[in-house]
């Protein structure tokens, strides 16, 4: 069974209790997964809490996944509803209410974030609030619309499109103090 790459095939496999079925599904999907824990947490080491955590409920829950879905985004589902669910236990979102009036709907430039390496809006990503974070991780990249998020983080919507909001005006402060030769670019752009 060494050589099965075959999502499919790994699946059955998990599911009849095989060790090394579950080995290469969980190497397969690693780095796909990981790269939605990081996104979602603060620190590399909370990401693989989140990571172990994702992948158990994988395990457990692989005779819930419909097949007739990519696996991809089921799994992407469960890392993403792990990550949430580690903020909430350990309190890392904070969930004052904000009007919508106080946080203008901004837009990010394509031009200048082209100038800016993934690593970087990642680690500006991740010095906003954990549930700026969360809201904008989930609608700007993983195409959550306002209402499933609201749902998912258990608010409001109108709350979800103030914390997006509020996270697009903090990123465009955060970028412009990290990259100042982009501020004149920047301020011209919103």
């Amino acid at each position: 069974m060494s050589n099965i790459q075959d999502t499919d095939t790994l699946i059955v496999g998990c599911m009849a209790g095989d060790r090394q079925a579950q080995r290469l599904l969980f190497k397969k999907y690693f780095g796909y997964a990981k790269s939605i824990c990081l996104r979602y947490t603060s620190f590399a080491e909370e990401a693989e809490e989140v990571l172990n955590e994702g992948f158990l409920k994988v395990f457990n829950n692989l005779k819930n996944y419909d097949e007739a879905y990519p696996f991809r985004a089921w799994l992407r589902t469960i890392m993403i509803n792990t990550a949430i669910s580690y903020n909430r236990k350990y309190k890392k979102h904070n969930r004052d209410r904000v009007d919508l009036e106080d946080a203008p709907y901004l837009s990010l430039d394509e031009d200048v974030i082209g100038e800016i390496t993934a690593g970087e809006i990642l680690d500006i990503i991740r010095q906003l609030k954990p549930l700026y974070r969360d809201v904008f991780l989930m609608h700007a990249v993983d195409g959550y619309n306002h209402r499933e998020i609201a749902e998912m983080l258990e608010i409001n919507e109108a709350t979800v499109r103030s914390q997006y909001a509020r996270a697009r005006a903090q990123l465009k402060t955060l970028i412009s103090e990290e990259f100042p030769y982009l501020k004149e670019e920047w301020a011209m752009n919103f």
